[in-house]
């Protein structure tokens, strides 16, 4: 059984609920403050961990109550963070979300995970049959770096494009698995997508990206499920009704739960499924990292 390891960021995402945003220069009434764990790094680590894979995150945090925090929740999570690095000279990265309607803003302060380096990423002993996973709210040259130790172990590689970047295709020949959103997949493509489109024209996108036809390739689209390249032939993976509360953290869930399914032995479309799934159950509640299902919960909704 491999094991699941994820180079990324750990924040404190502080979340404000209204009834609408608001518009550019507008202040609008809230409703309540959250203080959530989250970071793309620590949500798909802890999706990973909670569904069953040994799970390391690699990061840092810095020596605030919000790191105090934040390595507490993770550690209650099973995620072993050897890894995770403190770091006084800055402080632990930040989000400030607004929520409303179940549609969320997003502002994200780096803080200590613009000081993820190469020395925090060559750290870990990756072997065949673990999973690397990485995102853009980390250093992209760190990411590389992650992913060519991975490639050079014979680990398989994740690469979550999120926040939309530009970046350098050399990554790309570093991914085995591309998973992004349509909006990540406009950019790279450099075609405007919606998430309204046909199948058929996030299909055109993804082999406009000319990564090969050994990479699979996953275009998220929300309640929609998700469209994915696998050796070239289409797959769709239906989405699932349900009523979604907060869909902070949905894009990691589903990112984490392919790497937790691939650690543990499963086909790739059993990962999709599976975290199609589990993506399904962390709308259903509030905030990032702690929304995260578990694998009796993604059993039981299997069965149901």
């Amino acid at each position: 059984m491999g094991r699941v390891f994820v180079a990324g960021s750990i924040n404190m995402d502080v979340v404000a609920t209204a009834d609408r945003h608001p518009r550019l220069g507008e202040t609008v009434a809230g409703r309540e403050v959250f203080y959530f764990p989250g970071g793309k790094g620590a949500n798909q680590a802890v999706a990973a961990a909670k569904l069953g894979a040994a799970t390391t995150l690699i990061g840092r945090v810095g020596t605030d109550a919000f790191g105090r925090d934040l390595r507490a929740f993770l550690e209650a999570q099973d995620v072993d963070l050897t890894l995770v690095r403190d770091t006084p000279e800055a402080h632990t990265g930040t989000a400030i979300i607004t929520l409303a309607n179940a549609d969320n803003t997003i502002v994200v302060v780096p803080g200590a995970n613009a000081l993820v380096s190469a020395a925090d990423v060559t750290m870990p002993s990756l072997a065949e049959g673990d999973v690397a996973v990485s995102q853009f709210e980390i250093p992209l040259s760190t990411v590389g770096i992650f992913f060519k130790r991975a490639r050079a172990a014979g680990a398989a590689t994740i690469l979550n494009p999120a926040p939309a970047l530009a970046f350098d295709r050399g990554l790309l020949d570093l991914v085995d698995i591309l998973i992004l959103n349509e909006t990540e997949l406009g950019l790279l493509a450099k075609a405007e997508l919606r998430n309204t489109d046909d199948n058929a024209r996030f299909v055109e996108a993804a082999r406009s990206l000319q990564a090969g036809k050994d990479k699979v390739i996953c275009v998220t689209l929300g309640k929609r499920g998700a469209v994915v390249l696998v050796n070239d032939e289409p797959l769709v993976i239906p989405g699932r009704a349900v009523k979604a509360l907060d869909t902070t953290g949905a894009g990691d869930c589903f990112v984490g739960a392919v790497a937790a399914q691939l650690a543990t032995g499963q086909s790739i479309r059993d990962a999709l499924e599976t975290a199609n799934i589990a993506a399904s159950i962390c709308v259903q509640r509030m905030g990032a990292a702690p929304s995260m299902p578990t694998a009796a919960e993604v059993v039981a909704v299997r069965r149901g």
